[in-house]
């Protein structure tokens, strides 16, 4: 699995996967239908809503294709991403990474569990540490299109980690996050988003 996991990274990096730079004063102008969800500088205020705010530009043309195309399926999102031509979601992923992600707080009784799962992971179930692909301060990876999460709200990763588990999002690469999700708890879950939710 971890030799499959390397290559698959490797190649990725080797592909080109990055998309074309969009124009950030471009993408703010088109950003105003976001601005009441996402927040003016992409932090969105309701926690069961996205921070986009310093995410790799190319994961959000990802998601905004796929949801564009159906591959991922979402009642708000999904015709909002419909109308987007491929220059309109490079600017508005230009803009949005051009902001700075705010900080957010962990519960302090879920510091310890999150902290454990997201840098060893659990043996015994499975779990994979999302240290591999997030990295340790969680700022992703944008060559291989594994997003930034640090800081993200506790309650959008909760709904996407459960989205995943249940097969209900499946926009991930090789079925990566819903195989790692599958073998979550629900209290791994909100242990692991709080902690995110807290890094920096």
């Amino acid at each position: 699995m971890k030799k499959q996991f390397v290559a698959f990274v490797v190649a990725l990096a080797m592909t080109g996967a990055v998309q074309a730079a969009g124009d950030a004063a471009a993408g703010q102008t088109k950003s105003a239908t976001c601005l009441a969800c996402h927040g003016a500088d992409g932090n969105s205020v309701n926690p069961i809503w996205p921070k986009l705010a310093g995410q790799h530009p190319e994961y959000i043309i990802k998601q905004l294709a796929d949801l564009k195309s159906g591959v991922r399926a979402d009642p708000l999102m999904s015709p909002m991403a419909t109308p987007l031509s491929d220059a309109d979601a490079a600017d508005l992923a230009a803009f949005f990474a051009s902001q700075k992600t705010a900080q957010g707080t962990a519960a302090a009784e879920q510091v310890k569990a999150g902290e454990t799962l997201y840098r060893a992971g659990n043996a015994d179930s499975g779990v994979t540490g999302c240290i591999a692909c997030h990295g340790p301060a969680g700022a992703g990876n944008a060559a291989a299109n594994f997003p930034q999460l640090a800081g993200q709200h506790a309650n959008y990763l909760e709904k996407a980690l459960k989205d995943f588990r249940a097969g209900t999002r499946s926009n991930d690469s090789n079925k990566m996050m819903r195989d790692i999700a599958g073998k979550m708890t629900d209290a791994d879950i909100a242990a692991v988003a709080q902690y995110i939710q807290g890094l920096r």
